[in-house]
């Protein structure tokens, strides 16, 4: 049973710069929570016992927000502001968080590595911070880890995007003989020109991985944008194992693009009782 998660929360975060020279992209709220916060969420939800978060040195403030703060809990006590001291106090209660450095932001590939140690010899998942997910009946990441119970290989989390957007995800090339929900792969290409992907199915920022990728992250060479890029090692990895895509159901807000972002604060304010009803006529009111 699959037990850890790694989740990359190092890189810069130029799509929301200025903001992000100050605060890191994984911090930026819907409403009144961080982002990573939702995803790490998912992890706990799906069983996921242990979770490396990958910083960087300047991404402390991730490392603050899910330690205890105690001079604040003992304030909101003071002044029995229960409530308030529960919110603070139950981060991400029942999942032990570990933290690494990446040094250097040399891709989502070499990200990945920095959790060798922390995985051992055994399957692990993986969740992007730039991809947020409402499954429709259970986590994101648990419906990866259930195709893996069945089919005992690395699985991507996949979706359809339109032909013209497939420049922006790693593509993956299906078996001709493949057949839904557990497609097993071919190849997978990262950020393919669009006259050039071979299909629709784009990774959606979640996969089960076994550890046989770490020997071939070692010696990755770089690929797109001068990075290692774990696409590339995974289909390196199609040589001597098994690798599938499954369709993740569910919502994906990707929050490292503006209006994906702008979107989830607004469906998660929507869900929100002590506001959604001053949002809902905010929002008639704008749409006139």
């Amino acid at each position: 049973m699959i037990k850890k998660a790694v989740i990359p929360a190092a890189g810069y975060g130029t799509r929301f710069l200025p903001i992000t020279k100050a605060l890191p992209k994984e911090l930026l709220p819907i409403i009144d929570r961080p982002t990573i916060e939702y995803i790490v969420n998912e992890a706990i939800e799906a069983g996921i016992t242990d979770i490396l978060l990958i910083v960087s040195s300047n991404k402390n403030a991730i490392i603050d927000y899910f330690d205890y703060n105690i001079e604040l809990e003992s304030i909101l006590l003071s002044k029995n502001k229960v409530e308030e001291y529960k919110l603070v106090r139950n981060i991400a209660q029942n999942v032990n968080i570990h933290y690494i450095r990446q040094r250097e932001q040399l891709g989502l590939g070499h990200a990945v590595l920095q959790a060798e140690a922390f995985v051992g010899n055994e399957p692990f998942a993986v969740l992007l911070g730039d991809d947020m997910y409402v499954g429709k009946d259970q986590p994101a990441i648990k419906q990866l880890m259930d195709a893996y119970d069945v089919v005992q290989s690395s699985v991507l989390g996949t979706m359809e995007v339109e032909l013209k957007n497939t420049s922006k995800y790693g593509i993956c090339t299906p078996k001709s003989d493949a057949v839904k929900p557990y497609v097993e792969l071919k190849g997978v290409v990262e950020k393919p020109k669009v006259e050039e992907a071979p299909s629709r199915s784009a990774i959606g920022g979640r996969y089960i991985l076994t550890p046989g990728i770490f020997k071939l992250l070692k010696n990755q060479e770089r690929g797109a944008g001068n990075e290692i890029q774990l696409t590339d090692a995974i289909l390196r990895l199609m040589a001597t194992e098994k690798v599938y895509a499954y369709d993740i159901i569910g919502k994906r807000y990707d929050v490292g693009n503006k209006v994906d972002y702008i979107e989830a604060i607004l469906d998660f304010g929507l869900k929100k009782d002590e506001i959604k009803e001053d949002l809902q006529k905010l929002i008639n009111r704008k749409a006139k």
